[in-house]
């Protein structure tokens, strides 16, 4: 909690704010990693989301969230993300994390399998405590189009304090490189638009360590 000191007078000018929430849409540059995924059968979606999730993790920022409207810090967070159920409705998937490539990605496979099966909205956080219910980091993928921008639901503004990510579709292949349209949404009191710009460079540099992780044998 050193860090958040540093900004607790931030902190304090945000929390008074109606709408205390940072939106901001951007292009994020990326290694072109859908060959890697191809030769080592692993899903485009579920790589990219495992290095979004570890890159976050590095980021003291989005790691704050406020309970009993004191300001804590989570050590870590569920897996969790959207999926399109067979009604064509939304629903949630959830997993535990593994820093493990393969066996995180096979969770969140499975898990987002599960959600896309159930007719009944799951995984909302009504099984948890309100201290795990911080624990999270709201993810949503829309590939049928290249996002712009989006505003999430918000219950109430002044408690949104969970971040919110966003991605829409993946460019074409055109070389070494591949750009996604982002979103990120945060309370203003932690997250600045500078750690906005650690987050995609982080992103990035995970996806390139991850591959230069895993040579083709």
């Amino acid at each position: 909690m050193k860090n958040f000191e540093l900004r607790r007078d931030r902190y304090e000018v945000f929390r008074q704010f109606d709408n205390p929430l940072l939106n901001i849409s951007l292009t994020l540059e990326l290694p072109e990693f859908r060959p890697f995924c191809k030769e080592r059968q692993l899903p485009p979606f579920h790589f990219f989301l495992y290095c979004v999730l570890s890159a976050i993790e590095t980021i003291d920022h989005f790691m704050y969230r406020i309970h009993e409207d004191e300001v804590i810090r989570i050590e870590d967070f569920i897996g969790s993300f959207t999926v399109i159920n067979g009604d064509n409705n939304l629903n949630f998937a959830r997993f535990t994390r593994s820093a493990d490539l393969r066996e995180c990605i096979e969770r969140s496979v499975r898990a987002g399998r599960e959600a896309q099966a159930s007719r009944a909205l799951i995984n909302t956080s009504a099984d948890l405590t309100p201290r795990q219910a911080r624990e999270n980091v709201y993810i949503t993928c829309m590939p049928w189009f290249e996002m712009r921008a989006i505003e999430h639901p918000i219950f109430s503004h002044r408690a949104a304090d969970i971040p919110s990510l966003a991605w829409g579709r993946f460019s074409a292949p055109a070389g070494d490189a591949m750009t996604v349209p982002f979103s990120v949404q945060a309370h203003h009191g932690f997250v600045d638009g500078y750690h906005v710009h650690l987050l995609a460079r982080a992103i990035a540099d995970r996806v390139a360590a991850v591959m230069a992780a895993h040579p083709q044998r």
